[in-house]
């Protein structure tokens, strides 16, 4: 794996696999806990709750600081609330895209350093935001409805509607939709960036009659699969998993997937800066993120995580070694991702 990503951009050198971070980030003392709850942005869910159980509440339990969770991180309302300084969401967690594009409109703050050691992260991030986990997503189906043979098990499978008939759901955001779409059409995964924008998009119109929905909340991409809304589903390990494991039927196809990292950053103009500062060391942990790894199949941004992975969840980790994999380039959409989702939302109305 480091043969292949050291030969990468520099952002997605990140995605080398496994684990550790800040080792005894300091906390904040209880007599100095924010009076008012430390709000971070989550993707609901299996997420949520693991959120929540690794990092929220042992955090608040530390600290004395309150979590409260709200979903759905959404950078264009988080660029509404920095623009008017009526800051609501106090850690944005997010993808690549989001939060790259979030940093060349200069909505975050810089990592204090003097709380959040990111000496020890195998992707250390840029100067106002921190890389968290890798993860992996690819394409779901119910092998109870869906014989062998009929599942797409590549995005070139999935975009073939004829050959693989069946009511697909699709992400209602364009980065790992466009370049599923590229990669469908041909383009070889490492050769990806700069995305062909254009190929991209008519690549696009040839699904669009096979999509039954556009699927805006993560949860949604399991639960529209298992209520039989739709056949195919693009989700993430960290969903397939846990609902196989609550008795789902459910299962992903790892031909093929795409691996991105997520991460955190702090919103200028937050009343409660310090606090989300430490909330963020707090993530970097290695047992926090070992701990999280181990409950929902996430790759560690921290070394010394790492032995802490149990082997169980190695199994269902990202593979960030498989050629066939498209391992998401987070500088290549800070410039194009405002603009691209733009025209996105506009074509899926069209």
């Amino acid at each position: 794996m480091t043969t292949r990503l050291n030969r990468l951009e520099p952002s997605r050198r990140q995605f080398l696999g496994a684990a550790s971070a800040i080792a005894g980030a300091a906390l904040l003392p209880r007599t100095a806990a924010a009076a008012n709850p430390l709000v971070v942005t989550c993707w609901g869910g299996a997420y949520e709750k693991g959120i929540k159980d690794v990092f929220a509440d042992p955090f608040t339990k530390e600290t004395g600081v309150p979590v409260t969770l709200v979903n759905n991180a959404d950078l264009t309302k988080m660029k509404v609330q920095v623009e008017s300084r009526n800051v609501q969401w106090d850690v944005f967690d997010s993808i690549g895209p989001q939060i790259t594009a979030g940093a060349k409109q200069g909505l975050w703050e810089d990592i204090d350093r003097s709380i959040v050691d990111t000496s020890d992260l195998i992707s250390p991030g840029g100067r106002n935001y921190v890389g968290t986990y890798l993860y992996g997503g690819g394409i779901a189906f119910d092998p109870k409805r869906v014989p062998e043979g009929k599942r797409p098990m590549t995005f070139k499978d999935l975009w073939d509607g004829k050959a693989f008939p069946g009511r697909r759901g699709l992400r209602n955001r364009i980065p790992e939709t466009l370049e599923m779409a590229l990669v469908a059409d041909g383009v070889a995964p490492d050769k990806l960036y700069p995305l062909d924008i254009e190929r991209g998009f008519k690549a696009m119109d040839r699904i669009k009659p096979f999509v039954k929905k556009w699927i805006e909340t993560t949860p949604e991409t399991i639960t529209l699969l298992t209520s039989n809304e739709i056949d195919f589903s693009f989700t993430y390990l960290s969903r397939v998993v846990p609902a196989q494991k609550a008795g789902s039927s459910v299962d992903i196809s790892r031909q093929q997937m795409i691996n991105s990292l997520e991460y955190l950053a702090v919103p200028k103009h937050s009343k409660n800066r310090e606090a989300a500062m430490r909330y963020v060391a707090f993530c970097l942990r290695p047992d926090r993120q070992a701990a999280f790894a181990n409950a929902l199949y996430f790759a560690p941004n921290s070394r010394k995580a790492q032995p802490l992975v149990q082997s169980e969840a190695r199994r269902y980790m990202p593979d960030a070694t498989n050629p066939n994999n498209v391992i998401v380039n987070d500088a290549w959409w800070a410039d194009n991702y405002d603009a691209l989702q733009k025209r996105f939302t506009e074509w899926m109305l069209t």
